[in-house]
């Protein structure tokens, strides 16, 4: 079986948890803080502030930058519930707005639609590892005296007009969950233009402390443990050379695949594919998947149900393209492990599923 997503961990990872393991400094230390140094030139040299996980990473730059109770953030509903719980965790109401159907990521006509006077923040999620409309979304963000932040969660060197992903809003949010482009075992990184900000976030995953003893604020136990540091960091070196492996393997995707709708990638985009998801469109995905599963190819279905409808929001919306693509969603196997020979396979059995229909 081909695997829809595979972890690459290898020598180099084992000997950093050695090295920290040996050192006797286990908990946040200077390998965290060598990887937020090493982290930054990658959004356009912001303050980098890593803690426990990208859901941390939502929840606390939200609270450093004073969302809270009665305020509402416009998020999308085709996400991870991460997207919309990190926005509840402050007390605020997530209000959802209806995604694009190219890259699936929030339409900029919805969002202006769903402005209310309660409305204090936008952010979008650059799903998938392809960039949100960024430009057309700092328009509105700037005419209506918004804060825009960034779920970059799947979005590791992904960038818009030269801009990184990370850099476009006053706080952006990244994973390092097992499954993305890179990993530290499991973690996030808050990333922010905005001094204060970055020092509200310090204090925030450390018990409300810059000093010890001396709680500032009502904070948190967030902290990114020096021994996933260790791991990030070597991951980190190895990213640029593995997103250019994802991106040559959904090139080729792209050029041989038919009968289902490839990802188009948007003019001045780079899509870093976290994820190669095709639209089922003529056949039934679920199908589609369990008879690609027959011959030997893994897929997932990111995400099955949209966030509104959850049982933990339980909301009925107007939200027409979420309803549709939940339904058309698949994602092919595009991960750098994959050899020329998985990568035929996966177009064979992707053409011959489509020719025979499901």
């Amino acid at each position: 079986m081909i695997p829809a997503a595979q972890p690459i961990i290898g020598d180099d990872e084992r000997a950093a948890v050695d090295r920290v393991l040996l050192s006797g400094m286990l908990a946040q230390g200077p390998e965290v803080k060598a990887f937020e140094d090493e982290f930054s030139p990658y959004v356009d040299n912001r303050h980098c502030i890593a803690v426990n996980s990208g859901t941390s990473a939502l929840h606390m730059a939200f609270v450093a930058a004073g969302i809270r109770a009665g305020d509402e953030v416009i998020v999308p509903s085709f996400s991870f519930a991460a997207t919309a719980n990190a926005v509840r965790l402050t007390g605020a109401t997530p209000v959802f707005a209806d995604i694009e159907t190219d890259h699936f990521n929030l339409d900029p006509a919805a969002v202006e639609a769903a402005i209310s006077p309660r409305t204090r923040a936008i952010m979008p999620v650059h799903l998938y590892g392809h960039p949100a409309a960024m430009t057309e979304l700092q328009a509105i963000c700037q005419r209506q005296n918004l804060l825009l932040f960034e779920d970059a969660a799947q979005a590791h060197l992904a960038s818009l007009h030269g801009t990184k992903v990370g850099a476009f809003g006053v706080a952006g949010s990244f994973s390092f969950y097992p499954t993305k482009n890179m990993t530290s075992g499991e973690g996030g990184m808050v990333t922010t233009g905005c001094d204060h900000i970055a020092r509200q976030v310090r204090l925030l995953r450390n018990q409300g402390m810059e000093r010890r003893y001396e709680n500032e604020v009502i904070g948190f136990n967030t902290r990114m443990t020096d021994l996933h540091a260790a791991i990030g960091r070597v991951q980190l070196q190895k990213l640029t050379k593995w997103t250019e492996q994802r991106q040559a393997n959904a090139a080729f995707l792209s050029s041989h695949l038919s009968g289902v709708v490839t990802p188009p990638v948007a003019a001045g985009a780079v899509h870093v594919y976290h994820q190669y998801t095709v639209r089922v469109v003529d056949h039934n995905r679920d199908a589609f998947a369990e008879q690609l599963t027959k011959k030997g190819v893994g897929s997932g279905v990111y995400y099955p149900t949209p966030i509104h409808r959850l049982p933990s929001f339980g909301l009925s919306l107007d939200l027409p393209v979420t309803e549709q693509v939940a339904t058309q969603c698949l994602s092919l196997p595009v991960h750098p492990s994959l050899s020329q020979g998985d990568l035929e396979t996966i177009v064979e059995a992707v053409n011959s599923v489509a020719r025979a229909g499901s």
